[in-house]
């Protein structure tokens, strides 16, 4: 096809970022997260996983190092992380129920975000989105009560909300404990699947 230079609009697969919060690398919080981002690539998406439990960082120090320019001055494994979800078009993160809430490596990762938030609403410097991003709460559980499943998708929405992210669904599943258990669970690995699907498919980026 042929078009002028600056007329051609030029198409890209969207990014879909999972974000992996377990401390256990092939259990069910892995398995669930790699159905849905399964179902984003099986509609075209470019995917990328991060899995937290392997970066070398530390939560906030509180330091006031972004106080000035919303940027976080620690160098360490969080750097990378900064990177890969500005450049996202989805999120989805999957997370088990540890404590009531989330784990303590997605809680870490969420308050080294503090610099966004500073950015945002204290220095005024991020100028809104030209198309919302929409993100994904996987989480799974050992126990079936539901203000655990709350408290957790609580904390995920303010940081959805930090990053101008809409928080379109979720998939909770219970009972679920053992390594691999959620394997028996095919109607939560299903909807994941679905939801990837979906968030690959929405709308399309130029």
């Amino acid at each position: 096809m042929s078009c002028k230079r600056d007329q051609c609009e030029v198409t890209r697969p969207l990014l879909v970022i999972g974000i992996m919060a377990s401390p256990r690398n092939g259990g069910n919080s892995d398995i669930i997260l790699d159905k849905a981002l399964e179902g984003a690539r099986s509609a075209g998406a470019r995917v990328d996983k991060i899995i937290l439990n392997d970066l070398d960082f530390k939560a906030c120090q509180e330091c006031g190092g972004c106080g000035r320019t919303g940027i976080c001055t620690r160098r360490d494994g969080m750097r990378p992380v900064y990177k890969k979800l500005e450049s996202s078009d989805a999120v989805i993160i999957a997370s088990p129920v540890f404590f009531g809430t989330v784990s303590a490596q997605l809680k870490m990762m969420i308050e080294r975000f503090q610099c966004l938030w500073v950015k945002k609403y204290i220095l005024k410097l991020s100028p809104p989105r030209k198309k919302k991003r929409r993100g994904v709460f996987l989480c799974v559980s050992a126990s079936d009560r539901k203000e655990f499943f709350e408290n957790a998708k609580k904390i995920v929405r303010i940081f959805f909300a930090t990053l101008d992210i809409e928080y379109f669904e979720e998939v909770f599943c219970a009972k679920v404990d053992k390594a691999g258990a959620i394997r028996a669970h095919k109607e939560a690995l299903n909807k994941a699947f679905r939801l990837g699907k979906r968030l690959a498919s929405y709308g399309e980026q130029v």
